[in-house]
């Protein structure tokens, strides 16, 4: 919920409460329902990467880390550059381990912005592109994506540049709809930028979850690599979110600006983690593919599950979650639909409404998570598919 009259609260904050997913994830544990909300699986990764956690813990490697992260880690990052992308950072000048991409993000926006600068962001975006946005004195301008294959329209795109535009921030894959954009999408961001001047701030935590299509860096594009700030993280593609480890690649005075906000936000973070994640990033390419296999059945047990109960589903090429339309059902606000369903059938998920600033685009469309084990999604779908009405009172 949001504070408009706290007099505590600054005015570029004052939309912002509690979020989306600390709400559902809330009601998910009052009512003991499945949470299908909130993005975080229910295993963890690989026992390879977390004994070498215990290791670093026993190891005594738990003082404050180098400023740009150990060395190791940069290394590692690197290398994951060049053997998925054929892209080249150097280590030692090109490379910062931050908390999260979150905290990646909040430290590029805080470090480039001035007030009123404006920054370019596609609809539906993840909820701490906003405030972040709003807490670095920018000003948010947004692009729709639209169902069913979430395009954009690029005259759309170019008319949303103004003079104080400062950048462009991409989500691809996409959360919350999965979608992946393509090489010509890409190319037509990739030319706004270089036409325009713009920066591009790229959040790619979900680069290894591609179903359909291929994830390609906006940063290899031409006359893109001295204006993109790459943003990435070890917790979705190894399913280790609780330990926060993200990365930024971008040319050195990009990443030397990046870094003097970040240093001012956690300082440092996650020694022994990561030493953990170098671990991750060099796990063999079977990890990588069998990551995707299993989370493509995953996809499929759920899109089957949420048609066959009555939604309108728009598959998802990437990421995680799946975006369902509840007027098939006789429903309409999605908001309302998400507090009701963890006492109608035992299931939470998450309004899409809350990621658009164009809200009546957003009002129909649900957000389902699953990267959960196989059989609580069966048992979600058994609940969901166990609804007979879905008429709401009141």
């Amino acid at each position: 919920m949001t504070h408009p009259g706290d007099p505590y609260i600054k005015e570029q904050m004052r939309e912002f409460g509690e979020t989306i997913f600390a709400e559902m994830s809330a009601l998910a544990i009052k009512t003991g329902a499945i949470n299908l909300g909130q993005g975080f699986p229910d295993t963890d990764g690989p026992a390879e990467v977390a004994e070498a956690a215990v290791k670093a813990i026993r190891d005594g490697l738990n003082q404050y880390p180098p400023g740009l992260g150990i060395p190791e880690l940069r290394k590692a990052v690197a290398e994951h550059q060049e053997r998925f992308y054929g892209t080249t950072f150097d280590p030692e000048r090109e490379v910062l381990i931050t908390a999260g991409a979150t905290e990646a993000i909040a430290a590029t926006l805080l470090s480039i912005c001035e007030p009123g600068d404006e920054i370019i962001t596609f609809e539906p975006y993840y909820d701490s592109y906003a405030a972040s946005i709003s807490l670095a004195g920018g000003v948010r301008k947004v692009i729709t994506l639209r169902a069913p294959d979430y395009s954009f329209d690029p005259d759309e795109l170019k008319n949303a540049v103004g003079p104080r535009t400062k950048a462009i921030l991409l989500n691809s894959p996409h959360n919350p709809t999965g979608k992946v954009f393509s090489r010509d999408e890409l190319q037509c961001i990739a030319d706004l930028c270089n036409d325009r001047d713009l920066l591009a701030i790229c959040d790619e935590v979900y680069e290894h979850l591609v179903f359909e299509g291929e994830h390609i860096p906006l940063i290899q594009f031409s006359g893109m690599r001295d204006r993109t700030v790459q943003i990435s993280s070890a917790g979705k593609t190894f399913s280790f979110t609780g330990w926060k480890i993200g990365w930024v690649c971008a040319q050195p005075a990009l990443l030397e600006t990046v870094r003097t906000a970040k240093q001012f936000l956690t300082f440092v973070n996650g020694a022994p983690f990561q030493h953990a994640i170098v671990t991750a990033l060099n796990l063999p390419l079977t990890y990588f593919e069998d990551f995707v296999e299993d989370m493509r059945q995953k996809r499929d047990c759920l899109m089957s599950g949420l048609t066959a109960a009555g939604f309108r589903v728009f598959p998802p090429a990437g990421t995680y979650f799946i975006t369902a339309d509840i007027r098939p059902l006789g429903a309409a606000d999605g908001r309302d639909f998400c507090t009701a369903l963890p006492e109608r059938c035992g299931v939470v998920a998450v309004p899409n409404v809350v990621f658009y600033d164009n809200k009546e685009e957003g009002r129909h469309l649900v957000r389902f998570a699953f990267c959960k084990r196989i059989e609580v999604l069966e048992e979600a779908v058994n609940r969901l598919l166990g609804v007979t009405d879905w008429t709401i009172e009141g």
